[in-house]
């Protein structure tokens, strides 16, 4: 009998202590366990995504402007250089200078010569959005043609400088878009707009008014 008593007691003391385990569980642990919902940070993140892209992209610019920009050209600047006419035939070196270098740099990147037309020496910031004519950190190659070439840039470039010139953009800003991903820009480029953050808006090519003899040379 005191065997089957202390059974009892004992099953008792488990089941009790069973429930008592149950029972200190958090009620924030089962909340823990399932699927968290977007909060509202995440939401505010995805809002202003574009706006904080496009900071960075300013401040990369200004983190290189000594390696790479005109410092002849500032936003006080720009009417007397970028947007005056034939500037940037002014300030260009020779032009067998500059062919003289996309030979040396064809040779680095070991592109044989007889390939050397299907690329352009490339000013990652073009003269015309105050880019240096002629600072070896602002030279690439790009290939003339495709989605990333220099006839696309040279348009997107032409056309941030309408932006600027018309005072619906700032040269700082100009300048961030063409050394990002300035081929989304120009896909989502409006004639008539200058809101670089509208990305997603699919235009056609677009030329600048007035601005068709300019290249981004």
């Amino acid at each position: 009998m005191n065997a089957g008593i202390a059974d009892r007691r004992r099953i008792i003391y488990y089941s009790g202590a069973t429930s008592r385990t149950h029972q200190t569980v958090p009620p924030t642990l089962a909340r823990r366990c399932s699927v968290a919902r977007p909060g509202r940070k995440t939401r505010l993140a995805f809002l202003f995504g574009f706006a904080a892209l496009l900071a960075l992209r300013i401040g990369e610019v200004r983190a290189q402007d000594s390696a790479m920009l005109d410092e002849r050209v500032t936003q006080e600047s720009v009417g007397e250089t970028i947007c005056r006419p034939g500037y940037a035939d002014t300030v260009a070196p020779p032009f067998d200078q500059l062919m003289a270098h996309k030979d040396r740099m064809l040779a680095a990147r070991g592109i044989d010569a007889d390939n050397g037309p299907a690329f352009a020496l490339d000013r990652r910031v073009p003269i015309v959005l105050g880019g240096s004519p002629n600072a070896p950190a602002n030279l690439d190659l790009l290939p003339w043609a495709g989605h990333q070439g220099e006839r696309r840039k040279a348009r997107a470039a032409v056309m941030l400088k309408r932006c600027v010139c018309e005072g619906k953009l700032s040269l700082a800003e100009a300048q961030a878009a063409i050394v990002g991903n300035w081929s989304v820009v120009y896909s989502g480029f409006s004639q008539t707009s200058c809101d670089v953050s509208r990305l997603d808006v699919a235009t056609g090519d677009s030329n600048g008014r007035g601005d068709s003899r300019d290249s981004a040379p």
